[in-house]
């Protein structure tokens, strides 16, 4: 079967809009006759944007009406941010292909214009030279927890919104600073933003964060054989383990969880995805939290990248063996204990 016109679910954000975009080029590229349009539908995650993600059930809040518009035919294929995507699929529907993935780590970000919060008494270079008790905007429990673990002086405030309306309330002084994923950043042209990219052992990045990756249906073999040669396959190694670490924690966006996938070549110290097609060592760091930071739990593990996703799993076993597990039954079993009043909403 073949066809020459195929539609993409994408979310309206200008990031989703851009990741749509470059998946459209790409296959117009390799496929020069065919015509792809884009279906820009609002999310359940697009309309609520005065509640933490966290209060109102963070799983698949940005890709139902997309997975919905797939099942109904009103959208060919989805494009995803990776770190938004929920591990189990509707049925009919699967995670075909996950694209090279951009910078996974966070981005530490100040205001560029002259004025300052009522804070900031000095230009903060670094998340180091935050005065004692500055305002930090992140909509994200997993960077909030393990910042509060190295600054529990620091006041968290709730940042939702496009990339844009975040970078736009923090140069208007409503924060010291704010933390985004980097690779969303970068890829919509304002990498001259970051002030400081804060490296994994401090902050350990979401789950995918900083791959794209794309659904479709399971039996549309057209779609499958189009998208297929947009898969990166160091890339796919590290996110699906990441995500088989996520799976077996039935982690939420309750509970801050994180997952660093890496490829090295053994015994050279190297590190990071498209090192071969062989590299020999896959390696895994995890981190289940408490909401307020004053209790983290953290794991290791490394094996053959061929074993990434039996990996996932024993690091999630091991995360729980360690203490996760009361760290979830306590999130999941009522409703999130305040913090100290550090995190507002």
């Amino acid at each position: 079967m073949s066809k020459n016109k195929i539609v993409i679910g994408t979310r309206g954000s200008k990031l989703a809009l851009w990741q749509a975009e470059w998946v459209k080029s790409e296959l117009q590229r390799m496929n020069p006759s065919l015509k792809v349009e884009l279906n820009k539908i609002k999310t359940t995650g697009d309309k609520i944007l005065d509640v933490p993600l966290a209060k109102v059930g963070g799983k698949g809040l940005f890709v139902k009406e997309i997975e919905e518009a797939m099942l109904s035919g009103e959208a060919d294929l989805a494009v995803h941010s990776m770190k938004d995507v929920p591990t189990d699929f509707p049925k009919g529907l699967h995670l075909a292909v996950i694209c090279k993935r951009e910078d996974p780590r966070d981005a530490f970000i100040t205001a560029i214009s002259s004025q300052q919060s009522a804070v900031s008494k000095k230009k903060i270079n670094s998340f180091k030279d935050l005065p004692k008790g500055a305002t930090v905007g992140t909509s994200s429990l997993r960077r909030s927890c393990q910042l509060l673990s190295i600054r529990p002086d620091l006041k968290i405030v709730q940042l939702r919104g496009n990339l844009d309306t975040r970078l736009r309330k923090l140069d208007e002084g409503q924060f010291d600073a704010i933390i985004l994923a980097a690779a969303g950043v970068k890829r919509l042209g304002w990498a001259e933003r970051i002030t400081e990219t804060i490296e994994p052992d401090a902050s350990l990045p979401a789950i995918g964060q900083g791959a794209i990756g794309i659904e479709c249906r399971i039996k549309d073999e057209f779609i499958n054989n189009l998208i297929a040669p947009l898969n990166h396959s160091e890339t796919s190694i590290c996110v699906r383990a990441e995500r088989a670490c996520l799976k077996k924690l039935e982690g939420g966006c309750q509970v801050p969880i994180a997952a660093h996938a890496q490829l090295v070549k053994q015994g050279s110290g190297v590190r990071g995805q498209g090192l071969g097609k062989d590299p020999s060592l896959l390696i895994i760091d995890g981190l289940v939290g408490s909401v307020s930071g004053d209790k983290i739990i953290k794991s290791h593990i490394e094996g053959n990248p061929k074993d990434a996703e039996s990996l996932g799993v024993k690091l999630a076993e091991d995360l729980l063996s360690k203490g996760a597990k009361e760290i979830l039954d306590e999130v999941y079993g009522k409703n999130i204990p305040p913090v100290n009043g550090k995190i507002a909403s």
